[in-house]
């Protein structure tokens, strides 16, 4: 997100399905739990950003209609 750096402060726990669809092994569901530390102030941005995040997330955007997926995210202020 614009002011956050990432690979400092977003970790992401995944859980995935794999079942037999018609003799053949699918990913048929992702669940994502992110956990993401901002800073102090910047909550309204964060939530914004948030809000769009599946519309504007490559991989989402790839796999969305072929794979369930949820995800819920934890905020911490700093």
């Amino acid at each position: 997100m614009r002011e956050i750096k990432s690979p400092e402060n977003l970790v992401a726990d995944v859980e995935g399905d794999i079942e037999d669809v018609d003799g053949v092994l699918k990913i048929t569901s992702i669940r994502l739990h992110y956990r993401l530390k901002i800073p102090d102030g910047t909550r309204d941005k964060v939530d914004r950003a948030l809000a769009t995040y599946a519309d504007k997330c490559p991989a989402y955007q790839s796999v969305k209609g072929c794979i369930e997926c949820t995800w819920d995210v934890e905020v911490t202020e700093e």
